[in-house]
């Protein structure tokens, strides 16, 4: 039975997954500064105070999701961008 798990951690696969896994936790600090720290502002100079979280649907709070969904698409908007221009490198 070690030798089982040995030889399914050790699979490319399984390595492969564990590395990309690290990397996004890495790279999904660049990604939520950019949205923080760039986006958001620009957003906020453009349609005044970017933070939704005090929108209420009568006592239903929204805004926070709505927030959620905002940084979702600009974090898709964004990596769709990185791997697009990723791709065209190494064409």
């Amino acid at each position: 039975m070690l030798s089982e798990l040995k030889a399914f951690l050790f699979r490319g696969d399984v390595l492969a997954l564990a590395v990309a896994v690290i990397i996004a936790g890495a790279f999904q600090k660049i990604i939520d500064s950019m949205v923080a720290d760039v986006i958001m502002p620009i957003i906020g100079m453009i349609a005044g105070t970017p933070d939704f979280s005090n929108i209420k649907v009568g006592s239903i709070l929204v805004g926070n999701f709505l927030n959620a969904v905002i940084n979702f698409l600009i974090i898709g908007i964004v990596l769709f961008m990185l791997i697009k221009a990723a791709g065209k490198k190494a064409e």
